[in-house]
């Protein structure tokens, strides 16, 4: 190290051959007018061109020994590649300026002095002070605007310009902070400015001079993937999880059960559900709930099957818990957000990364959607076959029904037909010879994170296909799809005999596996928590169209059977909670461990 620089300026460098020579000089001089000679260094963080970028900067940097080469032979990302180089500088004052000079490098002294005078502790030029000098076109300003608003309003951060590329930081801020950060592309930049602020440390933000460099255009992969996931990581990770702790956890999963409960009464009549169980037998409705019961823990031997063929072995205990307190959260929350949860105890308790989490997940998904599917056609095909029905007097029983059940069996069709169509293309990407995936992800972004979220999306879709192609995995977590959907369809029929419904076993049973398989498509669509409402009208309506039990009772049954399923759910999904012990802040501190840890 030497001992006599104070100041290393680091210039991000990727494919930049056409104005790093020019850049690196004027970086040089604007440097050499402020401060004393052998005192600063000049550091090109290249990272992984493809051009002649490594040449130049090599070239450079043997013309002059106050410039570096840190090079890369594979794309680190913007954050990475910063860190990387800042590693390796020697000053105690650390700063990075976009290489296309933007900002007016008069403010370069400025930035420089205002820490390493020690005043402040980190410093950032800003686009959007009124003092500022900016005249950014719409297609920069627009998104620019939107995004520190969302950042300042989410993340309560006081700086009002994070992404300016001309920041500077004490040696003491970058071996504290940046630890902590996660992200190693774009959003890297308002990362450090955020947790630095929330560590205490000065931060001066002051006007800058800006002119717009060369074309730019807003990238739906960079921009709204990349800037908004890191946005609602960060709030997760520094606003919401350090006021979680274990009471506030147990405390919540109760008032989850208790809000699960009242949410079947707001999507459904009131009156509807007291009649309903009014009318019913407890002792077979207590049954039913316990047949229900049974097939918990097959959902748990399912799931070990599935992590087990990507290459995970974990307890049957653990994760019957673990799809428990997931399926409590998608049973409450719209958009299915227990998923993620469950992807997230995995990986912090059982070092699961997130992509092998949400891969374990579509698999589960896809073989639940084909499990379904099949059993509802098969099952109609087989009343077909008797005269019981067919397609005209199915489409005339849904077109006579009323409109929540009408709803519910057209989301239920759109579904089966898109599970079908998942599989064909995770088949058709896996026989292709083309990288369908990247293919698809260029199609919409000309980013170079795109190639980033290519290379998770081809690892998730490679995990799914792995268990696919296994035909034992594949016949094991077939069957346990089976047999936990077949359960599912007793606990209803369990439920219709705690009416003492008049109709025929034989066609109580088709009618019932039918119902229940499509009314199970229909929730799947997460237009209310649980599919509370979808399930009931497909339900109702198939079962008044295709026998002779009328709608009231075809309405009760359905109501009962509903709620003894997501009773069942969200109590052990409390006991799960419980006995697991899962701590959010518990599960933020071991999943930093984790990440410190190398998986395969």
């Amino acid at each position: 190290m030497n001992q006599e620089v104070a100041v290393s300026v680091v210039l991000p460098a990727y494919n930049e051959a056409a104005t790093l020579a020019g850049t690196v000089e004027t970086t040089l001089s604007t440097l050499d007018a402020f401060l004393p000679a052998g005192s600063f260094e000049v550091l090109v963080a290249e990272d992984g061109c493809d051009d002649d970028t490594p040449e130049i900067a090599t070239r450079l940097a043997g013309d002059d020994d106050r410039v570096r080469h840190i090079h890369s032979d594979e794309r680190l990302g913007r954050g990475g590649a910063l860190v990387r180089a800042f590693e390796a500088a020697d000053g105690e004052t650390l700063a990075y300026l976009d290489t296309d000079l933007a900002t007016d490098m008069t403010h370069l002294e400025t930035l420089i002095e205002s820490v390493r005078t020690g005043e402040y502790d980190v410093a950032t030029g800003s686009r959007l002070l009124g003092a500022s000098d900016a005249d950014r076109p719409a297609n920069r300003d627009v998104p620019s605007k939107v995004f520190n608003r969302l950042v300042r309003l989410f993340l309560r951060s006081s700086v009002h310009d994070h992404q300016c590329g001309f920041k500077a930081f004490s040696r003491e801020v970058f071996e504290d902070v940046v630890p902590t950060i996660d992200d190693d592309h774009w959003f890297w930049d308002t990362e450090l400015l955020v947790r630095a602020q929330r560590a205490g440390y000065r931060v001066n933000e002051f006007p800058v001079a800006w002119t717009p460099k060369g074309d730019t255009k807003v990238d739906f992969v960079r921009d709204v993937l990349g800037m908004g996931g890191g946005i609602l990581r960060t709030w997760w990770q520094v606003i919401v999880a350090p006021r979680i702790t274990r009471r506030v956890t147990l405390a919540a999963g109760t008032l989850l059960t208790v809000l699960a409960v009242v949410l079947m009464t707001q999507y459904l009549e009131v009156s509807s559900v007291l009649d309903a169980i009014e009318g019913a037998d407890l002792a077979l409705v207590a049954v039913s709930a316990l047949v229900y019961a049974l097939s918990w823990p097959v959902r748990g031997v399912r799931y070990r099957d599935i992590l087990a063929e990507l290459g995970f072995e974990e307890g049957v205990g653990f994760l019957t818990g673990a799809v428990f307190v997931s399926q409590t959260g998608n049973l409450v929350f719209p958009a299915r957000a227990g998923d993620a949860v469950r992807a997230y105890v995995v990986k912090t308790r059982r070092r699961v990364p997130y992509p092998a989490g949400f891969a374990s997940l579509a698999v589960e998904r896809v073989f639940d959607l084909l499990t379904i599917t099949l059993l509802a056609g098969v099952v109609f095909l087989g009343l077909a076959a008797t005269g019981a029905t067919s397609l005209t007097g199915l489409a005339s029983t849904v077109a006579g029904g009323h409109q929540s059940g009408q709803l519910a069996v057209t989301v239920a069709g759109g579904i089966g037909v898109i599970a079908i169509a998942a599989v064909g293309l995770i088949v058709a990407s896996a026989s292709s010879d083309s990288n369908l995936v990247r293919r698809g992800v260029r199609s919409i972004s000309t980013d170079a994170y795109a190639d980033t979220v290519a290379g998770v999306i081809e690892r998730f879709v490679g995990d799914v296909q792995a268990v696919a192609s296994d035909r034992r995995a594949f016949v094991r977590v077939g069957a346990s799809s089976l047999l936990i959907w077949t359960l599912d369809v007793v606990t209803a029929l369990v439920v219709f005999a705690a009416f003492d419904v008049s109709a025929a076993p034989a066609t109580l049973l088709a009618v019932g596996f039918f119902a229940v398989s499509v009314g199970n498509l229909a929730k799947v669509l997460p237009l209310s928590p649980g599919g509370i409402g979808l399930y009931e009208g497909a339900f109702a309506l198939l079962v008044t169209g295709l026998s002779p039990v009328g709608f009231s009772v075809a309405l009760a049954v359905a109501i009962v059977d509903h709620a003894v399923k997501n009773v069942v759910t969200v109590i052990g999904g409390l006991v799960s909670m419980a006995v697991l012990n899962v701590s959010l802040t518990t599960a933020v501190e071991e999943g930093q461990e984790v990440e410190a840890t190398p998986t395969e």
